[in-house]
């Protein structure tokens, strides 16, 4: 069984030990809390793992330990895949980021803009421009999640059962034909909106190939790069590594909920949310990355590629805090952060509220999972969890300042 191992003492890698350590006793304090159940955590340099520490329960109520081959649902971490998958179509020429949607998904042609009121009073106007593939891959293409409560087309998207990004009972395609038939919030390309973009890209990638999107992934991505544990599934002898996943309650402790149901394939294969993965899996991932497109001797993406990927993509070159749609957006966090194509990355370090440097890439899930890749200190690190917070996580920038106060060079 594939599994991560820590591979390098980290003092031979530019790292502090004991700063690692406070790393590792600052994150146990969530657990002795009972604000998380456990957690894995694990930092590479040059693309070997230095620090690999699991602390605390995967399973409270069997008492079951983390453990480094336990899997994890990723949830919005499945978004930089989906962008790979993407990217590997544009490169055979079968795919562009200009490209209409509409040119694979026809329910996207003569898609509706908002221009006022609310319920059944909406207003909406012809687009003036198509959506394009690019506008999925950066979440400049007007969608939304019914779960904002922002902005009347959120409304609209929890009338048409969208409250959990699908259709209950539907499978991919016919959820996205939902999504085309209500209004986008505003103009592609306007604005920038965290949204369910990356499932209609998910959908394209299956029109494009030929093939569903979980096929399309093994065979192209998680089998080339050695991700034994990946997929939108887990199977009767994986089943027990899998974590139970807590919702944070309002006193500030955890209980468990309902998770993605992942015994048996899926019927709706989510492009933005629906993988389970180990830690090993998300560490091949990152250094695909990291190694700007080639792992082991196979190379799934060019250089220039990942480059571009890694590059931001907001109009400008503006922050997330800048282009942003709603008042949500208008976070701390979002300055001196850009958008690239499925990743976060950021653009002014001094203009960040968390230790970063230039070119730093990565994103998270909705259950406290996070990666990142950083180029300069040639880093990447992982941080797994099974916690949905009711709100912004103080984790993060946290866990950013910790990592990078044990760098010493």
């Amino acid at each position: 069984m594939a599994q991560l191992r820590q591979e390098v003492d980290p003092t031979e890698v530019g790292l502090d030990a004991k700063a690692l350590d406070r790393l590792d006793q600052h994150v146990a304090h969530y657990v002795d809390e009972g604000r998380l159940p456990g957690f894995l955590v694990a930092v590479a340099r040059g693309g070997r793992v230095a620090h690999l520490t699991t602390h605390g329960r995967r399973d409270l109520a069997a008492g079951l330990p983390v453990t480094p081959d336990t899997l994890w649902r990723i949830y919005s971490m499945t978004k930089p895949v989906t962008s790979v998958a993407a990217l590997l179509l544009m490169e055979e020429g079968k795919l562009s980021l200009d490209d209409p949607v509409a040119r694979h998904v026809p329910a996207f042609a003569g898609i509706q803009v908002y221009e006022s009121g609310s319920g059944a009073d909406v207003r909406t106007r012809p687009a003036a421009q198509p959506v394009l593939i690019r506008h999925l891959m950066t979440h400049t293409a007007g969608l939304t999640f019914a779960s904002y409560r922002a902005h009347p087309v959120d409304a609209l998207y929890r009338q048409a059962d969208l409250e959990s990004s699908v259709v209950p009972g539907t499978t991919l395609a016919e959820t996205v034909d939902v999504y085309a038939s209500l209004p986008l919030q505003f103009e592609p390309g306007t604005q920038w909106n965290y949204s369910v973009a990356t499932n209609v890209l998910g959908r394209v990638i299956e029109v494009v190939s030929g093939q569903p999107l979980d096929e399309f992934f093994a065979e192209r991505i998680f089998r080339p790069l050695g991700m034994p544990d990946a997929g939108f599934c887990v199977s009767d002898e994986q089943a027990g590594r899998l974590a139970e996943l807590y919702g944070e309650t309002d006193g500030g402790g955890i209980e468990p909920i309902a998770g993605l149901p992942l015994r048996g394939r899926p019927r709706f294969l989510s492009g933005s949310g629906g993988m389970v993965a180990s830690a090993y899996d998300v560490h091949r991932f990152m250094e695909l990355l990291r190694r700007r497109g080639e792992l082991d001797g196979v190379r799934l993406l060019s250089a220039a590629t990942v480059d571009l990927m890694t590059s931001n993509h907001l109009p400008g070159g503006v922050d997330l805090r800048t282009f942003g749609s709603r008042p949500a957006h208008d976070e701390p966090g979002n300055d001196g952060v850009g958008f690239g194509l499925g990743v976060s990355v950021v653009i002014d370090p001094e203009r960040t509220k968390a230790p970063t440097s230039l070119g730093m890439f990565g994103w998270s899930g909705v259950a406290t999972t996070t990666f990142w890749v950083d180029p300069r200190r040639d880093l990447t690190v992982q941080f797994m969890t099974q916690v949905r917070p009711k709100g912004s996580h103080t984790l993060y920038p946290e866990l950013k300042r910790l990592v990078h106060e044990a760098v010493t060079d």
